[in-house]
Formats: C-alpha cells, sequence, structure tokens
C-alpha cells in the first residue's frame, strides 16, 4: 500500500506542478474574486486529475488508442476557450479601470465557488493527455499495475491530493497577490499580464512536442 501511495503522490505532483494556461487562469481568477473562489476553482482542477486517475486505474492501456484521435481537437477546444477567458478578462478589468473601479456594462459578477469548481473541472477534462500520462505510469509501474483494488483505490486518492495540495498553493498565491495590489492601476497591471500569459500559454497547446 505504501509503494501505491508514493506512486500516487509523485503522480499527482508531476501532472499538477507544470506551470500551464490552467494554473495561470487559476491565479487571474483568484486575485479578482476570493480565496473561497479560488480554492473550489483549485478543487475542480484537482477533481479532474482524479477522474482521469481513476479512468487511468481502470481502463489501463485500452484507453490509449481511443483517445489519441480526441487530443487535436481537444487542444483546439481548450485553447480557444482559454483565449476566449483570456479576452474577456483584459476587457472587463481595462473597463473597470476606465470606469474609476467599477466596470459599467460589465459582462456580469465574476464566478461564485460553485460556478468556478465547475468552470475548471471542465477546462481540465477537456486535456486527454492526463489520462495518456497517468495510464503511461499505472501500467509502468509493477506496485500499481498488478495490485489489490484497495491499492489502486489508495493512488487515485493520493494522485488526487497531491493534485490538490498544489493547486490549493496556486490558489493562495492569487488571492496573496490580490490583496497586494488593491489599487485601480495594480488590478490593471495584474489582469493585463496574466490575460497575455493564459494566451500564450494556450497558443503553446496547440505546438508540436519538441
Amino acid at each position: 500500500m505504501t509503494a501505491a501511495l508514493v506512486a500516487g503522490l509523485l503522480a499527482g505532483y508531476g501532472i499538477a506542478i507544470p506551470v500551464g494556461a490552467v494554473a495561470a487562469y487559476l491565479v487571474a481568477l483568484t486575485t479578482r474574486t476570493s480565496l473561497r473562489t479560488g480554492i473550489l476553482a483549485a478543487l475542480g482542477v484537482a477533481s479532474a486529475d482524479g477522474l482521469y486517475a481513476l479512468i487511468a486505474v481502470v481502463g489501463g492501456s485500452t484507453l490509449t488508442p481511443l483517445i489519441e484521435p480526441l487530443m487535436l481537437p481537444f487542444r483546439w477546444a481548450s485553447a480557444a476557450v482559454l483565449v476566449a477567458l483570456a479576452l474577456r478578462g483584459a476587457s472587463a478589468a481595462l473597463r473597470a479601470h476606465r470606469g474609476g473601479g467599477a466596470a459599467p456594462g460589465d459582462d456580469g459578477p465574476p464566478p461564485g465557488p460553485a460556478r468556478a469548481y465547475a468552470a475548471l473541472l471542465t477546462l481540465t477534462l477537456m486535456n486527454p493527455m492526463t489520462v495518456v500520462y497517468f495510464a503511461a505510469l499505472v501500467l509502468g509501474s509493477e506496485a500499481v499495475a498488478a495490485s489489490a483494488p484497495l491499492h489502486r483505490a489508495v493512488f487515485v486518492l493520493a494522485a488526487f491530493a497531491a493534485s490538490a495540495s498544489w493547486q490549493l498553493l496556486v490558489a493562495g498565491g492569487g488571492a496573496l497577490l490580490g490583496r497586494a495590489l488593491t489599487g485601480s492601476r495594480g488590478r490593471l497591471v495584474t489582469a493585463l499580464a496574466s490575460s497575455t500569459l493564459i494566451t500564450v500559454l494556450a497558443v503553446r497547446l496547440l505546438l508540436p512536442s519538441p
């Protein structure tokens, strides 16, 4: 069981720690909303990682041929959603800055915790490479591939816990940044910088791996 626990933790941190467009959006979202919203959004990301870990443990090698044809369409869809979110965030920040802190005619209030959870869960699920990553780890690890159902459950829960702890750390950083930059100019600069970063990282999703 210890081997499955360690394998799950390493797998969860391995998929969560690399900074990508979703992490950048999580920081930006927490910066302009609240820590509570950021926490639920972070758990949305971790839930997707945990679900994909579960699918990999149950499906194993049979999943890879089924998922590969979907990777490119999902990457395009994910990139399009992220770019749209980045443009919307930058536009709202510019309107708020010009309006002296309030944004007349804004697209509406920022997402609440439940909506943030659903949005980040859906966005993270649009990366089918995650399930291939977990499937490769499961098949390559004797401690998991040939283990009892209880050990496989430990692997999945450990992967979720590792991802959740890292995403919560990212959200906490966004909350601290939001409190530090309370001025109108600070929030504008932060919003524009994060929107630019999200766009760049979203475009990188479409580039071939080196």
